[in-house]
């Protein structure tokens, strides 16, 4: 086995429109993840992640699959030592994250009636620790953006 992978599904009252608006509009993945991703989102496009004011970008960092309203793909964002330092992240597991393979997570939209399946898949690195920091982290921002999309806000940051 090459690597490990994190799968989390869940229905959200939506449109494959506004989900796929959710998921790639800077303002709107600011207001439930924190995080702002900028791209034109055009396959082999840039992708840059602005998280706790630092904007990581890189050769590396890429739209990897870009299907409007059904599929998006990226790799996952640099480890800088700036990112790190602006979560709060010790240098020592900023340099063993940064060694590893870099990951990436797709997300599938498909329409059900007044509802839209949304799955991602994340694939890591299987010799590493950014699985375990991962799957912790995307159950709370996938259930803030089902909230934002059916009720308008986001749950409360913790």
């Amino acid at each position: 086995m090459d690597s490990k992978t994190f799968v989390y599904v869940t229905y959200i009252r939506t449109t494959p429109e506004r989900l796929w608006q959710a998921l790639t509009e800077p303002a709107f993945t600011e207001r439930y993840w924190g995080v702002r991703l900028e791209s034109d989102w055009a396959e082999g496009s840039p992708l840059a992640w602005t998280q706790a004011g630092v904007t990581v970008a890189g050769p590396e960092q890429v739209v990897l699959v870009s299907q409007p309203h059904r599929r998006l793909a990226y790799t996952w964002h640099t480890f800088t030592p700036a990112w790190a330092e602006s979560v709060g992240l010790g240098e020592d597991v900023r340099a063993r994250i940064a060694a590893e393979r870099r990951s990436s997570v797709a997300f599938a939209v498909e329409p059900r009636g007044e509802q839209v399946k949304l799955t991602l898949t994340h694939d890591f690195d299987p010799a590493g620790v950014v699985h375990a920091l991962c799957t912790e982290g995307w159950p709370p921002v996938l259930s803030s953006l089902k909230t934002l999309l059916e009720t308008g806000e986001p749950l409360p940051s913790p």
